[in-house]
């Protein structure tokens, strides 16, 4: 999309620009940090009482702000937050100090010091906590133009970059429209400045690692919140071409024409009914072409492939959704988005695994040429499958696009990510990706990265009593049971298995946590970006 067209239709340009978080030396002691006029806050950290104490108990920074302020910062926090702040993570107090009167001609304590304290909850002080304690500062320090934080000044690398993540994913905002110019919402401080004494290890590392990740997902809720009358398959490819030819990273886009004359039959059922054709995309980073290994040291790297659903939007097809049901269906590509993120964040980071997204984008739609239920079609595979449901349609991209990767791009792992199955969300609710794997090392590598992001997955069972479920009597499967077995999400995954070989794989369903109705934490209302830090922290250990 031209520039031009992009800023008439309130769209970001991308990547975005993410609010500024860097590292200082030195404590809230020290004079010099806390002189200059462009210091709107500074942030101490406090936690609850454990036994045997009473009140909140100080943390990092508290003490020497208590001393340079002049000020009972415990008694202060009680009076502005009551009896309702507890120093848990992810409270927070905002304390605005008083001036004194310009002709009274007193000097208060705190005169020439930044005007605003922020008392900041971070429980027991985990990366979980801090994570939350990061957000919850975003969220108050909006408006302002630089804040010192002391808050982490006692936090481990982990923990500094929990509390980064946080801050950046919630300060994420989402464009709108208002009236003939775009708007958005009041933005998080420009500067947000991460004190550590002399004594403790250096922040650049952490807050470099954070700022990746929170990118990552900030390009998944960007690709996501786009409308649908912008975002269909050619779109999503060109943004995706764009985004990897700025880091120099292979790319291929098949169109209507190449997807008929190589037999992707699924992806082109699914997109036939849309005036606006599909595509299939693939992104390729190789270490070796970037200078992270020797060259020559391809055969030796490994391979891991992640594909992602990408319906631009889902309209049900001839098996139409309810009205209600359509309305957050421009975020159905949000496992493409995070694909793309991760092969891009991969090259970023110089990982030194081989990394392709590939992106199977169509809009499942209704039209003269829609496919019906009934119909049989011819996958990239040569297997053919009978149609049950026509929204049922991410499985049958998902079986061309996952084929096509077992026996062309010859992964060492296959994962693939999308919001395929209300199931999963009806069993796991909204805060848990529904995990499933033929490969015990690779789910555990899934579940140890997602303990370390907090973006959580329930490992399922592929059970193999509901396989015969799956079977039909006109094609080699059916896509949807006749009669359902229930576990929609499990016979979801057991058809994807089907084309997926002996190759080590692990498919995430993220139909629940890839969407929220309201912010909480780091999680902001409408598109999520779940998955994409969760992939990126899990390719050092596939």
């Amino acid at each position: 999309m031209p520039a031009r067209e992009r800023r008439a239709s309130g769209l970001p340009g991308l990547p975005r620009t993410l609010p500024e978080v860097v590292g200082a030396r030195g404590a809230l002691s020290d004079a010099a940090l806390l002189d200059d006029a462009q210091v709107d806050a500074v942030v101490v950290a406090v936690a609850p009482p454990r036994e045997a104490e009473d009140g909140l108990q100080p943390r990092a920074g508290t003490v020497d702000a208590t001393v340079r302020y002049g000020v009972d910062l415990a008694e202060l926090a009680e009076r502005a937050g009551g009896r309702s702040f507890r120093g848990a993570s992810g409270e927070v107090v905002r304390v605005d100090l008083p001036r004194a009167h310009a002709g009274s001609g007193a000097r208060l304590p705190w005169a020439g010091l930044p005007p605003r304290i922020l008392l900041l909850g971070v429980g027991g002080g985990t990366a979980s906590d801090l994570r939350r304690a990061g957000a919850a500062l975003a969220r108050a320090a909006r408006g302002l133009e630089r804040v010192v934080s002391a808050a982490t000044a006692d936090a481990g690398p982990d923990a500094v970059r929990a509390f980064v993540e946080g801050y950046l994913l919630a300060a994420y905002d989402q464009p709108r429209q208002s009236g003939a110019s775009p708007s958005a919402t009041e933005a998080a401080a420009e500067q947000l400045v991460l004190l550590a004494p002399e004594d403790r290890p250096d922040v650049t590392a952490p807050i470099e690692a954070a700022h990746r990740a929170a990118a990552a997902t900030w390009l998944v809720r960007d690709l996501a919140n786009v409308p649908s009358d912008v975002k269909d398959p050619a779109w999503f490819a060109d943004r995706a071409v764009e985004l990897a030819d700025a880091i120099g990273l292979d790319t291929a886009v098949r169109g209507p024409a190449e997807l008929g004359t190589e037999g992707f039959g699924a992806i082109l059922a699914v997109g036939a009914g849309s005036a606006r054709p599909p595509r299939l995309v693939t992104v390729t980073y190789d270490p070796a072409d970037h200078g992270v290994l020797p060259a020559g040291a391809g055969a030796d790297v490994r391979h891991v492939v992640v594909v992602g659903k990408g319906i631009t939007y889902d309209t049900g097809g001839l098996s139409i959704k309810p009205r209600e049901a359509m309305v957050p269906m421009k975020t159905d590509m949000a496992g493409a988005a995070v694909a793309l993120a991760v092969v891009l964040g991969a090259a970023r980071a110089r990982s030194d695994r081989r990394v392709t997204a590939v992106l199977p984008l169509a809009e499942n739609h209704v039209g003269a040429a829609s496919y019906r239920p009934g119909d049989v079609l011819r996958t990239w595979s040569g297997r053919t499958v009978e149609v049950a449901n026509t929204d049922a349609e991410g499985r049958l991209v998902l079986a061309d696009a996952v084929a096509y990767a077992v026996a062309e791009l010859a992964p060492d792992v296959l994962v693939d990510v999308a919001t395929l199955t209300g199931a999963a969300s009806l069993g796991l609710g909204r805060g848990h990706g529904a995990l499933f794997a033929t490969d015990d090392a690779v789910a555990d590598a899934l579940e140890d990265a997602a303990l370390s992001t907090g973006e959580r997955v329930w490992r399922m069972p592929l059970v193999e009593d509901y396989a015969d479920a799956l079977r039909s009597d006109v094609a080699d499967l059916r896509h949807v049971p006749v009669e359902s077995p229930g576990g929609g999400s499990i016979t979801a995954a057991l058809f994807l298995r089907e084309f997926v070989g002996d190759v080590p794989w692990a498919h995430l369903d993220i139909a629940g946590p890839a969407r929220a109705t309201a912010d909480r934490h780091e999680v902001v209302a409408g598109a999520t970006g779940y998955g994409a830090r969760l992939l990126l922290e899990a390719l050092d250990r596939l």
